[in-house]
C-alpha cells in the first residue's frame, strides 16, 4: 500500500502563511532545493487542495520558475498531480486530474494502486480532513527559524485532536529544521 506523506513548511509559531500566498519569508536555498528534489523523486502522484493547486500551477510551469529552480520545476510539471475541488472548473495543468467528490473515498482508492508514494504539498485544509480520517501516514514540518507577527496557522480547519509521535529530525544549515512525526 502507497503511504501519503504531508509536506509544510511554517514559523517558528506554527504559520504558513501570512495571507494568501504570501510565503516570502520561506528559507530556500541550495541545501533545501536538493532535499525538494529528493523528496519529489520519493513519490509519483501530487495532492493538492484548489488553493494550493492554483498557487503552484500558476507559477511551475513558467519560464521563471524553470529557471530558478529546473530541477524541481520539472519534477513539478511531470508528476501526476489530484486536485480536490468542488468548486474549480477544470484542472489544466500538466498531468492533473481534478476530484469533485469525495476526498478521502479517492485517496483510499490512490492508496491501494500500485505505485510509489503520494505526497500532499501545502493544501492544509485538505491535510486536516484526511487526516482526520486516518489517510495521511507522515508529516513533514520543515520549522524555518521566524515568528511571524500575523499568518494562517497549521492544520486551522481540524475538526478533532491528532495525535503525533515524532520519528526523525533534520537540521538544515540555514536554521530550518525538518520535524518528521506519524500519527500516534
Amino acid at each position: 500500500m502507497r503511504r501519503v506523506l504531508f509536506f509544510m513548511l511554517v514559523s517558528a509559531n506554527g504559520y504558513y502563511e501570512r495571507a494568501p500566498w504570501d510565503i516570502d519569508w520561506h528559507m530556500v536555498d541550495a541545501e533545501f532545493n536538493t532535499f525538494a528534489e529528493e523528496q519529489l523523486d520519493s513519490v509519483d502522484t501530487i495532492l493538492f487542495g484548489r488553493k494550493t493547486y492554483e498557487g503552484m500551477a500558476s507559477y511551475w510551469p513558467t519560464p521563471e520558475a524553470i529557471a530558478a529552480d529546473p530541477g524541481t520545476a520539472r519534477r513539478m510539471n511531470e508528476k501526476a498531480k489530484v486536485v480536490f475541488s468542488k468548486t474549480l472548473p477544470r484542472a489544466e495543468w500538466n498531468n492533473t486530474h481534478l476530484v469533485k467528490g469525495d476526498a478521502a473515498a479517492e485517496l483510499r482508492r490512490l492508496k491501494d494502486e500500485p505505485g510509489k508514494d503520494i505526497a500532499i504539498f501545502g493544501s492544509s485544509d485538505l491535510t486536516a480532513s484526511l487526516a482526520v480520517a486516518g489517510l495521511v501516514d507522515e508529516f513533514r514540518i520543515l520549522v524555518n527559524p521566524l515568528a511571524l507577527a500575523s499568518g494562517r496557522p497549521l492544520f486551522a480547519g481540524l475538526t478533532q485532536d491528532l495525535a503525533l509521535r515524532l520519528v526523525g529530525t533534520r537540521t538544515f544549515g540555514n536554521g530550518n529544521v525538518l520535524l518528521r512525526y506519524v500519527p500516534g
